[in-house]
């Protein structure tokens, strides 16, 4: 690397990541300078492995609620403390970006702007098969050209990852492209949507529970002309570097599921009767768990509460109707108690 080309600097947020951290650690160490970790409490062996890359920098975060803009604030900061210039990359660890990061034409287009840009990426989901994608709603900032100077804002969740200056030059790349693989474990992934619904519950609410339903229930209602196959090239040349990309190490036990019975055990079951978390068997879970008296985690939800729920899932896939969307708006009036 020449004196004038930047580093490339990759933050990423770690929390009981060890089924998939190694995959991400070897396809990101092929390209990135340094790799930031920040580990929030950990209980399985992520802070280990994420030990064991020459490239990473491991920074812990004892922060016990989840707030994305304490936890990037800490990368960022972190990621500042490196000398010279470098662009920052955003990347969780449950992504990895497809193969064109290695090649010499793409990273001239990093390295032709000046400090203060904001470089675009188009993200896409993988599907469960690995055969298929379809695309994110937009493109997002994947990486960010320090300037030093420029500051961070955010929202407590589902907010910025990197510095992204309002009247900062924005350019779209169309590669390399995100790769998202939370859908390729598809229990993992609602284990972790059971968790936001009641996460935006406690911390939202008067938020209407259709509202809720609706942003964490969108994998639903992917049509399959919204799929895509999956270019052999982004699985193929990690693979010709040793690195199987699509394999899935599932667990059975998520570490979600224990933070919703601690919510149930702080604020009762009937504060989350309206969101749709009962499609396991809490019971079992408490059990498991070793929770006392787990019979008090038993479903909540009357008959009618149950019956919306299914009526939003029969119509998540329509619910831009017109109809759908008067029978929701009764629902939001219906539906808070």
């Amino acid at each position: 690397m020449s004196l004038k080309q930047p580093r490339f600097v990759c933050m990423t947020p770690i929390r009981n990541e060890a089924k998939i951290l190694d995959r991400f650690l070897e396809c990101t160490s092929l390209w990135a300078n340094n790799i930031i970790i920040s580990d929030q409490c950990s209980e399985d062996n992520s802070k280990e492995i994420a030990g064991g890359y020459p490239k990473v920098t491991l920074v812990e975060n004892f922060e016990k609620e989840y707030n994305e803009k304490q936890v990037r604030q800490i990368l960022i900061d972190e990621a500042r403390k490196i000398k010279g210039p470098k662009i920052i990359f955003a990347i969780d660890a449950d992504e990895i970006l497809t193969p064109e990061i290695l090649q010499e034409a793409e990273l001239e287009k990093f390295y032709s702007e000046a400090p203060g840009t904001v470089f675009m990426a188009n993200f896409v989901n993988i599907c469960p098969d690995m055969k298929y994608y379809w695309n994110g709603p937009l493109k997002l900032p994947v990486a960010f050209y320090d300037d030093g100077i420029s500051q961070f804002e955010a929202e407590k969740i589902h907010t910025f990852r990197n510095v992204c200056p309002k009247n900062a030059v924005k350019v779209n790349l169309n590669n390399p492209v995100i790769m998202h693989f939370q859908f390729t474990d598809w229990e993992r992934m609602e284990s972790k949507h059971r968790w936001y619904q009641c996460w935006e519950r406690v911390n939202n609410p008067k938020k209407s529970a259709i509202e809720i339903y609706r942003g964490y229930h969108h994998m639903y209602s992917i049509s399959q002309d919204e799929m895509h196959d999956i270019p052999d090239f982004w699985f193929e040349e990690y693979k010709n570097m040793g690195i199987n990309i699509n394999t899935v190490n599932k667990d059975s036990n998520y570490y979600w599921d224990k933070t919703v019975l601690n919510y149930f055990d702080t604020y009762g079951t009937d504060f989350f009767k309206r969101e749709a978390i009962w499609n396991i068997n809490w019971v079992e879970k408490a059990s498991c768990y070793k929770y006392e008296n787990s019979e008090r985690f038993v479903d909540p939800r009357s008959k009618f509460q149950k019956h919306i729920h299914e009526w939003l899932k029969k119509t998540q896939a329509d619910y831009n109707k017109l109809s759908v969307r008067i029978v929701s708006k009764l629902l939001k009036l219906l539906f808070k108690q």
